[in-house]
């Protein structure tokens, strides 16, 4: 029976392909679509693990203004003390209290406007990070408020010293600033990337660029990550209590990355099974395609129906025939779609830079659904061969 079809669609071969085509573009756009939202997934959660399984971040609340409430973060309820009742929890490792504003750094010709943030030494242990040149500005930075300051990799490189920052003096806003060292490159994390900033003293950030003991937000390190629930609830208690505020009116909240990893998890099977769904209409459309020559091929064919029903085949005979015919240009659609959807998932990573995650699910899968379209839309056709009387058969011109 193979044999016989793959003879058969040999003697047509342009309305065979025109037939596949459908497949292949349906099969090659599932993969890479697949592939492309699989790859997003992965490469956000892959960030948010390397910030660490045991951070909590404190942010504060929202403001109201007569009846329009303010997004989350708006407010300016949290400041250094809290960060240092926050310290005194047992299960805290470290703690680091974060303001930031833009600033505009110069080195000779060159510069770039990047995230000012200040901070205090904790701020390595708790947010993961790695030092790739020099080392982190110490606690005799802070206290002193020394003009210091790390960089990200990114902002180092755009400043032109990606290689040889340590002990360089640049300028922020117009400040000099000595570099003690550049950050480990970390990636992006959405719109904001972790190697694109200039990281300096709390205290030297409030003499020279802000004012007041507001925070952004506080990053607190938990010294055990199952006792991260235990933690949140202490550090929820304290502020409370500081705040003056209930569980029902508090004006901070307290994430934690499990949070952010099944948020984006979940967003990421969404977005894949979205862009999966999408390129699935494709294939049915070839799908469509395929029911639709079969049954012309069941017209021009009636004669040899006929003939084949006279000399002794059975209607499961035709029907096998002509299903196992629908089954093989929607297995070599697939599998040419496979191939050309794995080259255009490369294409893209290479040259659009996108993450891009080939799961071996996603090919079994898509040879399954090829083989569905096949079955589905070539039972009509075969049917309608296989029911077909051979005395009316034969007489057909």
């Amino acid at each position: 029976m193979i044999r016989l079809a793959l003879s058969r669609l040999r003697t047509s071969r342009l309305r065979t392909f025109l037939t596949m085509l459908g497949v292949i573009i349906g099969v090659a756009s599932v993969v890479a679509l697949v592939g492309v939202g699989q790859g997003a997934t992965s490469g956000i959660t892959a960030r948010l693990q390397g910030l660490g399984t045991n951070l909590l971040t404190v942010t504060p609340g929202s403001t109201t203004a007569g009846f329009t409430r303010g997004a989350a973060g708006s407010a300016t309820t949290l400041t250094e003390d809290d960060a240092t009742a926050i310290a005194a929890v047992a299960d805290i490792a470290a703690v680091e209290p974060e303001v930031s504003t833009q600033g505009f750094l110069v080195n000779g010709e060159s510069n770039t406007t990047t995230t000012v943030l200040g901070t205090t030494p904790a701020y390595p242990t708790v947010r993961a990070y790695d030092i790739a040149q020099g080392s982190f500005f110490n606690q005799a930075s802070l206290d002193n408020a020394l003009r210091v300051v790390v960089l990200g990799a990114t902002t180092a490189s755009d400043l032109g010293i990606a290689t040889d920052a340590v002990g360089r003096t640049i300028t922020i806003t117009g400040v000099p600033f000595e570099v003690v060292g550049v950050l480990a490159t970390k990636g992006t994390s959405g719109a904001f990337s972790q190697d694109d900033q200039a990281i300096i003293p709390i205290t030297t950030a409030r003499s020279y660029f802000s004012s007041g003991d507001k925070v952004r937000s506080i990053g607190v390190s938990v010294a055990d990550a199952s006792r991260i629930d235990v933690a949140k609830a202490s550090i929820a208690a304290i502020l409370q209590t500081r705040h003056g505020v209930t569980s029902t009116t508090k004006d901070f909240t307290i994430s934690d990355q499990a949070q952010l990893l099944e948020t984006f998890s979940s967003v990421g099977a969404t977005l894949a099974l979205l862009l999966g769904g999408i390129a699935s209409i494709s294939l049915l459309v070839g799908g469509i395609g395929i029911m639709n020559i079969m049954l012309v091929s069941v017209r021009e064919r009636t004669r040899e129906i006929g003939i084949r029903k006279a000399v002794g085949a059975r209607g499961r005979d035709i029907l096998a025939q002509f299903l196992i015919e629908a089954l093989v240009i929607s297995l070599i659609g697939g599998a040419i779609g496979i191939v050309i959807g794995l080259l255009v998932s490369v294409a893209i990573s290479t040259f659009a830079g996108w993450a891009v995650s080939f799961s071996p699910l996603t090919v079994v899968a898509a040879v399954l659904f090829s083989l569905a379209v096949g079955v589905v839309f070539g039972v009509l056709p075969a049917r309608q061969a296989a029911r077909l009387d051979p005395i009316v058969a034969l007489r057909y011109e």
